[in-house]
């Protein structure tokens, strides 16, 4: 006998007799997550997170938490620093349907390959992720009038796909070269949140970040004493002009 049909003849029985049949419902697969998050999935964890606009990252003991800023004040990449080690990250928009870390990836393989440096995959603590080596200009050295020649460093390329959103995160130094040396960093891109936002963007752009008002006032000095000629020693409060995301250059925000 099929099922649905006794299921049916059951159902009208009950209705019969004035009870009313219990209700069928469907529940929605929820997925859980340990981070990173989309901002309507951001727990309340008690961890202090600085807001970037589109990211907001965790102020983590011991760590440096810079931003990147053109001389338009706009923010154009921000960094954790952990002692020599160094953790990148950059979000970016996605389609609705689907995730795009799989041909950014391959697109990373080849940009690499192509400037000296190699990366191979392997699965990670958040799914495929990119290790190896790529190039870097080496930093200028004093009274150096030649640019420097580019040197490789050990990287890995770790990244999540979310709702319309997609974080990626570059882990360099020596972090990047054994699983227990980027446990730290690992840790601090789980608890980054990704503020997607309703507007429409293109696939793959960048989504735009902002400096707290204290850090977008230190940056604005900062740039009119420099081009007043006054120099501004301290590395902790360097701006780089810049035209495209250096490693960690600009102010040092505090929590």
């Amino acid at each position: 006998m099929p099922f649905g049909r006794r299921r049916n003849r059951i159902e009208r029985s009950v209705r019969e007799r004035g009870v009313p049949p219990e209700p069928q419902v469907r529940e929605r697969p929820q997925e859980e997550t340990t981070g990173p998050y989309d901002e309507a999935d951001a727990p309340d964890d008690g961890v202090q997170r600085v807001d970037l606009g589109s990211l907001r990252l965790p102020a983590v003991p011991g760590m440096e938490l810079r931003v990147d800023v053109n001389q338009a004040q706009k923010v154009i990449g921000a960094s954790l620093r952990s002692g020599d080690s160094l953790l990148q990250v950059s979000a970016f928009a996605a389609p609705r349907a689907g995730g795009i870390w799989d041909g950014v990836r391959a697109d990373l393989v080849t940009s690499a390959r192509g400037q000296g440096g190699s990366l191979t995959e392997r699965e990670g603590p958040f799914g495929p992720e990119l290790t190896g080596t790529v190039t870097a200009a080496a930093p200028p050295q004093p009274g150096q009038t030649t640019a420097p020649a580019p040197v490789r460093r050990a990287a890995r390329f770790i990244g999540v796909d979310g709702p319309r959103w997609f974080l990626r995160g570059m882990i360099s130094g020596p972090a990047a070269e054994t699983p227990e040396a980027g446990a730290a960093l690992e840790d601090a891109f789980r608890q980054v949140v990704v503020v997607r936002g309703s507007e429409p963007m293109p696939v793959r752009e960048q989504l735009p970040m902002t400096l707290p008002a204290q850090a977008a006032q230190q940056v604005a000095a900062q740039q009119a004493a420099q081009q007043g000629g006054v120099q501004q020693g301290g590395a902790q409060q360097g701006v780089s002009q810049q035209s495209g995301p250096p490693a960690g250059t600009g102010p040092t925000l505090e929590a």
